[in-house]
């Protein structure tokens, strides 16, 4: 019988860390490969200088033995169509979902892709959903390559035609209920096999306990390597980043109840902690579980109708439109998109002059100019005349909402720090400061066995779990309120710095003013075909004042629109029937004003002003009130594009001490928010989405008042409906009131952390206190916070 060959396995790849098989190894720059694969990445990231790849992971890459995927489905536009979430002729941007994302080491790699092929433009990823989106120059690099090129570095992504993002979400969700699942089960056994020893065991049962003990010390481990991972990671992460976040002393906490059970069973010292463990990364999964799915239930909850309010124009027949609900937009439906107006949806150009600005999706301010029957993506903004699309792709509510929740059309760290992010600073600091001093105190005192357990009780009673639940259930209880009264505020940071806000400034028209109940005069002469111009004119533009010309004049015909340009602020113009047609403010149209006697929109036809329209536009329902009950608690101003006529009106209305500013540019708007800033006031900008960007951009909160138009904009932080306008002291009560609950709840947090270290710091702390104690202190922040947000919103009126 021949003798059978051992293979040992004497080292791990340097690329991925599989075993190398001696006799199969590959060798390049002192390091083991265990394939081919894995040596070609470990060449390519050298040949483009990339080493640093593996300095922030040991073998942080993935395996690259198996079999070639054919990607040959790649190259079918209509496939490829379909994946890409924008496209233009020079760029296309796609979302993958990759599952090897796994460490810092995976986001560093895939974040600088454009050092491998400088074809890519830029990558960002999101660990969370493991999920990276990929600008590239589809000219030089196609699909198929790109996709080739990160399955050779070891990236493959999960190509469906389905929603990448969900899955993910899915595989991640699956994972998280395993390890609670894993804890949950450990949890159980152990606390059952700790009662003989807190409920005092008889003769025949403490033979037993050495037994019970290393049964507990069994379900801490997959614990502490399992389910509790994530946190060491997280902490890990915080401090090669010198920075503190809570997950350090929950690791910190974790890892000593750990090690003082294991050093007290296997010393026969005492039962150790091992359900207190346990219980405590159960209880941190359970809320990360509960805040996963409220955030996820939010996603649905504030999909694309939240930030397209009301609805878009579908055209029924060539003379009939009507408003129609985001979510009730169906693929084949012809829809009117006017200056100033985002697309909903991805659609093909039907007539009109498409100059896309597509800066929200590229970064890139330019107008695209689109020609008859091409394709025009979601989330550009129509830069002049109204066009007219066919709807092709549904809506997209994760690319609708990535574009307004998308950092860098907003630099939101305006030196704001939420409670917790300040709080987490010094939380970890004076934990370890008060064990150091425990422990020197006992050492002082000659007493190691205190000193040891003073210094692991402190760090196991006053672990931090009860505080870093409080502020994400409150939270996320105040979105899903506030949401339901059609306050779509864009995240939870945003709710927060809505409690601090102290000066409020208003818009005038569409935002204090209702566009759904103004009366129109028009003081001059128009003939049939003037009136089918203005309004073919008026239809362009997506101005509060321009639709309610439209609805006064009545006309159904449309004249072909050439050359449209809206100035804002000011006016618009264009060429119709061979005749040039300006409507706007008086200095536009070349009229010297004589009177101020209201908002006035001139018209001149050939250069020639046929008169003008005086609009009256009614208050909102209960301005007086909420002008009124604010008052004293914030500081009020106005500011208006319009002339000053009813300033004696909104004087009675506004305190004595406002300031009402008028015949404001978009652009002086934006100097008086920077001006009250610079007084040390936290300004929100009430505006309506439209002359106002630029301020809501400036303002330290931002608040798009909408009703009938689509004005989604992404410098806002929140959009208010306008039937809910009368509920604005609510809102901001409420969010005061929910800053309000995570205070509290840190206050019950460290009187629990009190009581505890007042047993702790004397080091006779028993298993028993810390089993009951750190569980019942975890339930009662869970149910307060959730509980006491709901009564706050039942207060105001808003449940």
């Amino acid at each position: 019988m021949a003798e059978q060959e051992l293979i040992h396995v004497e080292q791990v790849c340097y690329h991925c860390g599989d075993g190398v098989e001696e006799e199969n190894s590959y060798i390049l720059d002192n390091h083991s490969f265990c394939c081919l694969g894995c040596q070609t990445v470990y060449q390519v990231l050298k040949h483009n200088d990339m080493q640093s790849y593996y300095r922030y992971n040991t073998h942080p890459g993935k395996s690259q033995k198996g079999s070639q995927k054919d990607l040959s489905y790649l190259e079918e536009g209509s496939i490829v169509a379909k994946l890409v979430d924008f496209k233009d002729t020079d760029i296309s941007i796609i979302t993958f979902y990759i599952p090897a994302i796994h460490c810092s080491s995976c986001i560093w790699l895939l974040e600088h892709l454009y050092k491998l092929d400088h074809s890519v433009v830029s990558s960002t990823v999101d660990f969370m959903k493991k999920q990276a989106s990929i600008t590239f120059k589809h000219n030089r690099l196609s699909l198929k390559s790109l996709v080739e090129l990160l399955i050779k570095i070891g990236y493959e992504p999960k190509i469906t035609l389905q929603d990448v993002v969900k899955e993910g979400l899915k595989q991640n969700n699956n994972q998280l209920v395993a390890k609670i699942a894993v804890a949950g089960f450990c949890f159980g056994n152990s606390m059952m096999l700790s009662f003989p020893e807190y409920f005092g065991m008889d003769a025949f049962e403490k033979h037993y306990a050495n037994f019970f003990g290393y049964m507990n010390l069994g379900f801490t481990i997959p614990t502490l390597l399992y389910s509790a991972a994530d946190y060491f990671r997280s902490a890990w992460q915080s401090i090669r980043q010198k920075q503190l976040n809570l997950d350090v002393p929950l690791a910190l906490g974790i890892f000593v109840i750990f090690l003082r059970t294991a050093v007290e069973v296997l010393t026969h010292s005492g039962p150790g902690f091992a359900d207190t463990l346990c219980s405590l990364v159960f209880f941190i999964l359970i809320g990360k579980w509960v805040q996963q799915r409220t955030y996820y239930h939010l996603s649905f909850e504030r999909d694309y109708r939240s930030y397209f309010p009301v609805a878009v124009t579908v055209i029924s027949d060539e003379f009939t439109e009507r408003p129609v609900q985001i979510a009730a937009l169906q693929v084949g439906d012809r829809i009117r998109v006017r200056n100033n107006e985002i697309i909903p949806a991805d659609a093909i150009l039907l007539k009109g002059r498409a100059s896309v600005d597509f800066s929200f999706v590229t970064g890139e301010a330019k107008a695209v100019d689109k020609s008859l029957g091409e394709i025009v993506y979601a989330g550009g903004r129509q830069m002049g005349e109204a066009i007219e699309l066919e709807v092709v792709k549904p809506v997209s509510q994760s690319y609708l909402t990535k574009l307004w929740n998308n950092e860098s059309f907003k630099q939101y760290e305006k030196k704001f720090d939420t409670f917790i992010g300040f709080i987490s600073k010094y939380f970890t600091v004076a934990l370890v400061a008060i064990a150091l001093l425990a422990t020197t105190f006992w050492l002082l005192n000659e007493d190691n066995g205190r000193a040891w357990g003073a210094f692991t009780a402190v760090l196991i009673i006053a672990c931090p779990c009860a505080l870093a639940l409080s502020s994400p259930f409150t939270l996320s209880a105040a979105l899903s309120i506030l949401d339901r009264n059609k306050m779509y505020v864009k995240n939870a940071a945003a709710v927060e710095q809505m409690a601090a806000i102290d000066c409020l400034v208003f818009d005038k028209t569409g935002t204090i003013s209702s566009p759904t109940s103004s009366s129109i005069v028009f003081d001059g002469v128009l003939t049939h075909e003037d009136r089918v111009i203005v309004n073919s004119l008026c239809r362009h533009s997506s101005h509060p004042l321009s639709r309610e010309i439209v609805k006064w004049l009545a006309e159904p015909a449309s004249r072909d629109v050439m050359a449209f340009r809206e100035i804002v602020g000011k006016g618009m113009e264009a060429e119709i029937n061979g005749r040039f047609t300006r409507v706007g403010s008086a200095s536009f149209v070349g009229k010297q004003q004589e009177r101020a006697d209201g908002t006035m929109v001139f018209v001149a036809i050939d250069h020639q002003v046929k008169g003008c329209f005086s609009v009256e536009q009614s208050w909102r329902s209960g301005l007086t009130d909420i002008i009124r009950e604010m008052r004293g608690k914030y500081a009020l101003h106005l500011l208006s594009g319009d002339n000053e006529r009813r300033k004696d009106a909104l004087g009675v209305i506004f305190p004595s001490d406002a300031q009402l500013v008028f015949n404001q540019a978009p652009l002086d708007k934006l100097h008086k928010i920077e001006a009250w800033q610079e007084q040390g006031l936290q300004v929100c900008m009430l505006g309506d989405g439209l002359n106002d960007a630029g301020a809501l951009r400036k303002a330290d909160l931002g608040i798009a008042v909408s009703d009938d138009i689509n004005n989604f904009s992404p410098g806002c932080d929140a959009i208010l409906d306008g039937a809910s306008f009368q509920k604005l002291p609510q809102f901001f009560g409420f969010a005061k009131d929910a800053v309000k609950v995570i205070h509290l709840s840190f206050a019950i947090s460290l009187l629990y952390n009190v009581v505890g270290l007042t047993f702790a710091v004397q080091g006779v702390m028993s298993p028993l206190f810390a089993a009951i104690l750190m569980p019942i202190s975890t339930v009662t922040i869970i149910s307060f916070t959730s509980l006491a947000t709901r009564w706050y919103a039942r207060l105001r009126g808003l449940l």
